[in-house]
């Protein structure tokens, strides 16, 4: 079992390298920005401290998030952008 931080790493990791094998394990919040995405996105990545992980849209959406402009994340949550 994974400790919270380093699924953390794990997933902010993923982020980084845009992670394909993470499509629908979790999606990424953006504190600065309220907009929330996918493993694979395209747009420049956050600093870590800026960055909270989720497990479902529903989860993201109740903590203020809306859906990136460049991945869809509600559209194309099952394929790169």
């Amino acid at each position: 079992m994974t400790t919270q931080k380093s699924q953390f790493d794990e997933y902010y990791n993923a982020l980084i390298n845009r992670d394909s094998q993470y499509l629908g394990v979790f999606y990424v919040g953006v504190k600065t920005t309220n907009v929330f995405c996918v493993s694979t996105c395209r747009a420049r990545k956050p600093k870590p401290e800026n960055v909270q992980f989720f497990s479902s849209i529903e989860e993201v959406e109740n903590h203020g998030f809306r859906p990136c402009k460049v991945c869809k994340p509600k559209e194309n949550w099952e394929e790169p952008p």
